[in-house]
């Protein structure tokens, strides 16, 4: 579901508060001549990640998702000089389009790119002590939103700030879709973080130049 009423206003967003420079263009053409799925988020949520990252004062990111690297720019710009960022990417071609879109942007010798499932890097953070991360961004398979938050949880501190992308499903998320596995992950998700006592969540829908979706904020307090 698009509007192009929507669309304009993304776009009018971007132009005044959240204007493309050129490695953010170059990450997003490159991702595109190389056959990326066109799924990178907004230029104005793009920013959002970019100041959630600041107000938290993350020296310590996560991310779930790499895609063409787009949002990685985004987050490890927030991040001191000393900082670092993790992003996990299944697919390796994605993986290398990352770390190109990564290098040109001059952040790599801030991030990591690690290429494999999810659910098999994830227990290698956690063997390695790579956390406790202060922001992580979930943005990836949906099916295994659960289980990603799950992990979130396991790799966090007190103070932690999760995001979960692409919630809402065009909507479809308010009822039950059985043949539907995102939207039952997602769902799934949502049941474990209102049952988990360790997160204070809340979700908001979102329209613009991505559709009408929406992301999940939680904040992990013990």
């Amino acid at each position: 579901m698009t509007n192009p009423q929507w669309t304009a206003v993304d776009t009018y967003f971007a132009e005044t508060i959240a204007p493309a420079d050129e490695a953010l263009t170059a990450a997003l053409a490159d991702s595109r001549a190389a056959g990326l799925p066109e799924i990178a988020v907004a230029p104005n949520q793009g920013k959002l990640l970019h100041l959630l990252a600041q107000v938290q004062g993350a020296r310590n990111i996560l991310e779930i998702g790499t895609l063409g690297g787009y949002s990685t720019i985004w987050l490890a710009r927030a991040l001191p000089a000393d900082g670092r960022l993790i992003t996990l990417e299944y697919e390796p071609a994605h993986a290398d389009v990352a770390r190109a879109n990564i290098a040109r942007a001059g952040l790599d010798k801030l991030v990591e790119v690690r290429t494999g499932a999810a659910l098999d890097t994830l227990p290698q953070l956690e063997t390695e002590g790579a956390g406790p991360f202060d922001l992580v961004f979930i943005d990836a398979d949906k099916v295994n939103n659960p289980r990603y938050v799950e992990w979130a949880l396991k790799l966090s501190r007190p103070g932690t700030v999760i995001v979960v992308d692409n919630v809402v499903r065009n909507g479809r998320v308010a009822t039950p879709h059985p043949d539907d596995e995102a939207i039952t992950g997602t769902r799934e998700m949502f049941d474990l973080v209102a049952a988990e006592p360790r997160l204070d969540a809340t979700a908001i829908q979102t329209v613009g130049t991505k559709g009408y979706d929406g992301l999940l904020l939680a904040r992990v307090t013990g």
